[in-house]
């Protein structure tokens, strides 16, 4: 009776080929379901004809080979060894007795069928939750390919840069499990490199032979004369009904010895092709599990930094005896460059600030950190507007944060509502008096980026109700989906419409108003900046 001896990835097994037509490929429906990487799922077919057995291909993507020939069609014939895909798909031995079983396969994949624990392990290892789960399959790789091949050593390495086009050393073994260093790992990269960018398996049975010698010297000096490196040619599908997802190389494999011993052998490069197929994709996954891991770890990281940022600003709203003022800020990030902050002054007034650091995201954060931190410092002293941000600006100019500088506005109002301020570059804030409007403009440059410029300061006097709107480039340069900005006119509606019944309208409401104007407007559109706007109303002095 005819059968197959088969050897894939899921070990020994025969198969007596019936009924006919027998198909072979990856589809449930076939009599011989195989998942190797390189098979198709209709790859082959056997059929008789007369008293022969014939192998068709069926237009497979890497093809049917017998006896290491690619064929299309093929009469067997008993001893037949027939590959389906170039190394990663399966071997089988056509056979008409069972004295033809062949020793050789039967020996080589005995290893072999232990190589899906490699997959298995990662599990294992994923479910620990290992923060070294890359470099522990990478062992597992390299001490399963070196007991397979009787090697004395080897390496992994993986494709690394931009491109993917750089080989980047990543665990050297050597028999026993022994971890081997830069310093004890000497070889050529001319083989590796060859099997990673022609795709091909590469074997030296000789490093003394010829001129193989003088290329390949310093690896000749450590006495090392037998080597194999097979490419780590990864393969992913979707599913069974969809096509290839994803073909590329991914790094390689690399063997050598100073014995010959079964490193050379037929059986051993075949079950190192295999080896090497199933661990390309055990490699790949733990690589995008700890890149996963890695980002779960920053997402936290980041959530904690979003709350010591809020902790870090002072409360929305807050009330004095001549004075309420209210602030929110939406950050375009989990982090964001906008600061606002209060103090008491020294003069016995009420002190304010609202700044934007260039940028966005982590660096950002830091610096309205240190901003906020020496207006806390600064903003309660008995010093003009103008000689603070002449100091903040000496301040952070000093530190050379490269690239760095912010947008600021600091402003104080007296008992009586004398309102002093310093404009440091930032959008001119709005005085709202009744109907009027007027802008706050005097001060000088932006912080942080020019040494010893001049600060200049301006004086406004606010009457009872009148109220002080301060806002960053995120407010007025807020676009909706068609990319039109929400702008200043805008705004001013917004803030005029708060007061349309000639109700006196506090701080905290009249903010709310301002970000639920610009949420409509936006209409839920992505920002590129953050959200920043704070209020400021003088009461009067209480009688």
């Amino acid at each position: 009776m005819a059968h197959l001896d088969v050897r894939d990835a899921s070990g020994d097994r025969r198969v007596v080929i019936d009924p006919l037509p027998f198909a072979i490929g990856r589809r449930e429906t076939n009599q011989l379901r195989l998942t190797g990487g390189e098979v198709s799922r209709e790859h082959a077919e056997i059929v008789r004809e007369g008293d022969q057995f014939v192998l068709r291909d069926r237009e497979s993507r890497y093809g049917t080979f017998v006896n290491g020939v690619p064929v299309t069609v093929h009469t067997l014939n008993p001893g037949d060894q027939i590959r389906l895909g170039r190394g990663g798909g399966a071997d089988l031995l056509f056979a008409l007795a069972d004295d033809m079983v062949s020793s050789s396969v039967r020996s080589s994949t005995n290893a072999v069928g232990d190589l899906r624990q490699v997959a298995a392990l990662l599990e294992g290892l994923r479910a620990l939750g290992s923060g070294r789960v890359l470099q522990d399959v990478l062992a597992l790789v390299l001490d399963t390919a070196i007991e397979i091949s009787g090697a004395e050593r080897g390496f992994i390495m993986l494709a690394a840069g931009t491109t993917g086009a750089t080989l980047e050393m990543k665990l050297a073994r050597a028999r026993g499990r022994e971890t081997l260093g830069d310093a004890t790992f000497q070889t050529s990269r001319k083989i590796p490199e060859a099997a990673f960018t022609t795709g091909e398996i590469q074997i030296v049975a000789d490093l003394l032979d010829g001129a193989m010698a003088d290329v390949h010297a310093g690896t000749v000096a450590l006495g090392i004369r037998h080597v194999l490196c097979a490419p780590l040619h990864l393969v992913r599908y979707v599913d069974d009904a969809s096509a290839k997802s994803e073909d590329r190389r991914i790094g390689v494999l690399y063997l050598d010895s100073r014995e010959k011993g079964t490193l050379m052998a037929s059986a051993t490069r075949a079950a190192l092709e295999t080896l090497a197929a199933e661990a390309a994709v055990a490699i790949e996954n733990a690589r995008l599990y700890r890149e996963a891991a890695e980002k779960a770890r920053l997402e936290q990281e980041m959530r904690i930094a979003a709350e010591i940022q809020s902790a870090l600003l002072p409360k929305t709203s807050i009330t004095k005896g001549f004075v309420d003022a209210a602030a929110s800020t939406i950050p375009c990030r989990s982090i964001g460059g906008d600061f606002f902050d209060y103090a008491d002054h020294a003069s016995g007034g009420f002190a304010f600030t609202l700044g934007d650091v260039a940028g966005k995201g982590p660096p950002a954060a830091l610096l309205s950190a240190l901003l906020q931190g020496m207006f806390s410092i600064e903003g309660q002293g008995a010093d003009a507007p103008s000689l603070v941000v002449s100091r903040i600006n000496a301040a952070l100019f000093r530190r050379g944060i490269e690239s760095r500088f912010a947008t600021l506005f600091f402003g104080i109002v007296a008992t009586d509502g004398t309102l002093m301020y310093c404009n440091a570059g930032h959008n001119p804030p709005f005085v709202i008096s009744g109907d009027t409007a007027i802008r706050l403009e005097d001060g000088g440059p932006v912080v942080g980026l020019l040494p010893g410029v001049p600060y200049a300061q301006g004086t406004v006097q606010l009457k009872p109700g009148d109220r002080v709107v301060i806002f960053s480039d995120g407010v007025s340069e807020a676009m909706d989906g068609a990319g039109d900005e929400f702008g200043d006119e805008r705004l001013l509606a917004a803030i005029h419409a708060a007061h349309a019944d000639n109700e006196e309208v506090d701080a905290p409401r009249l903010v709310d108003d301002v970000i639920a104007a610009v949420r409509v407007f936006t209409a839920g559109a992505a920002q590129s900046d953050d959200i920043t706007a704070m209020v400021v109303r003088y009461r009067g002095v209480a009688r």
